[in-house]
């Protein structure tokens, strides 16, 4: 069982030893939403799912919702529905990549937890680090799958929501920590939201600094330091990961679990639902 991290090899073995197994593809470029998709078409692991943020992993209209923001998480038998759609069964270990660094699979690791998954780890390096060792790739569009009966169960990853936020926000109980890049946090710029600046006294931790030179995430011990010297004497279990739109944190909480910290909340309403309201506090600088 596989529940942070798979190396490329260890995902030979899993192939070559025709374990219950569904690989998704979660590709995608923020500034150019269908080239995730053109990416998939032109070379994926073979047999792999695709799995698109815009279409699968936010939800499609408010009544599908269950929080705001750019990428709204869809409800839990929602999500369930569209696991079932491609043939994903509750015994399967999940394996899930992008060519991105992480950024974007990590929301798929987070979901399946969400809904009580928790067979599922993120492919160490991406796609990069599976032709890196031959791994059978495959081309073209994605294929019709068999449907199963796949049902959302008791929740293994912990949400957020603007109000838990709001309520605890600048106590010692609570540690946000925000994802996106230093000159977002600081509100110098902004391309995606109305409003720059972050929440009150939140920690910047770019989701990058995760990973080493080689696209694959740093050792657990390397972690461990990098997070605690950013926490100082606040409590690892107080952390609540955010970023713009609940996608790009992921790295940071799948870092703390690789590190030993334990599994951290996720605010996925992010910045872009906070900053939606002129009532809540804007922090710059």
């Amino acid at each position: 069982m596989y529940t942070t991290l798979i190396s490329a090899e260890q995902l030979k073995h899993l192939v070559h030893d025709h374990k219950p197994l569904m690989v998704f593809d979660c590709s995608f470029e923020l500034m150019k939403p269908a080239e995730g998709d053109a990416q998939y078409e032109r070379v994926r692991i073979a047999g792999a799912v695709r799995a698109n943020v815009d279409r699968h992993l936010s939800a499609k209209d408010k009544a599908q919702a269950v929080n705001g923001g750019r990428h709204p998480l869809p409800r839990p038998e929602v999500f369930a529905a569209w696991l079932a759609s491609v043939g994903f069964q509750s015994d399967m270990q999940a394996v899930v990549y992008d060519r991105q660094g992480a950024n974007y699979c990590g929301r798929l690791w987070w979901m399946l937890k969400w809904v009580g998954h928790e067979n599922v780890a993120v492919l160490d390096g991406g796609l990069q680090a599976w032709e890196a060792v031959n791994g059978p790739v495959a081309t073209g569009p994605d294929l019709p799958r068999v449907p199963s009966a796949f049902k959302a169960g008791a929740p293994r990853a912990q949400l957020a929501t603007t109000e838990d936020v709001l309520k605890h926000l600048e106590l010692p109980d609570q540690t946000l920590i925000d994802a996106r890049a230093p000159a977002r946090f600081r509100g110098e710029v902004e391309p995606l939201d109305p409003v720059a600046g972050h929440i009150p006294g939140a920690l910047n931790r770019p989701f990058g600094e995760n990973l080493g030179p080689d696209g694959k995430f740093k050792s657990a011990a390397q972690l461990k330091a990098e997070f605690q010297a950013l926490l100082g004497e606040r409590r690892p279990q107080s952390v609540v990961h955010h970023c713009g739109s609940g996608v790009s944190a992921l790295p940071n909480l799948l870092a703390m679990e690789i590190a030993g910290l334990g599994r951290g909340a996720l605010y996925a309403g992010s910045w872009s639902e906070w900053c939606a309201s002129p009532d809540r506090p804007v922090a710059r600088g």
